[in-house]
């Protein structure tokens, strides 16, 4: 089964993701730090990242650098109410698969 890491600071955000998710067979694993998404990342090997930029203690940036300085592999998708474009490209430059603004559909 594939996993899917969920990381968002809005509960709601990750319920409704988690939800969705879970209906189309995926295992999903959730987070809500920057420090725990990395952890998670480590141990548990998931198959796709979606990955909010706000997020307390390391940001979504911070934590996209650090996983692609190991695994350049894992496809991420950042989540994020930052809709501007220089957090976009800054998103893209830094390896994200792509850039999803809040709200979405």
């Amino acid at each position: 089964m594939r996993k899917i890491l969920v990381v968002d600071d809005e509960p709601s955000i990750v319920t409704l993701l988690k939800f969705n998710l879970e209906r189309e067979g995926y295992r999903v694993l959730t987070g809500g730090e920057g420090r725990e998404a990395l952890k998670i990342v480590k141990r548990e090997r998931p198959d796709l990242l979606l990955l909010d930029v706000m997020l307390p203690g390391l940001d979504g940036f911070e934590v996209l650098r650090q996983i692609r300085a190991r695994d350049a592999r894992l496809p991420v998708l950042l989540l994020t109410a930052k809709g501007e474009e220089l957090d976009r490209v800054l998103g893209l430059e830094l390896g994200a698969d792509d850039y999803i603004t809040k709200p979405f559909s």
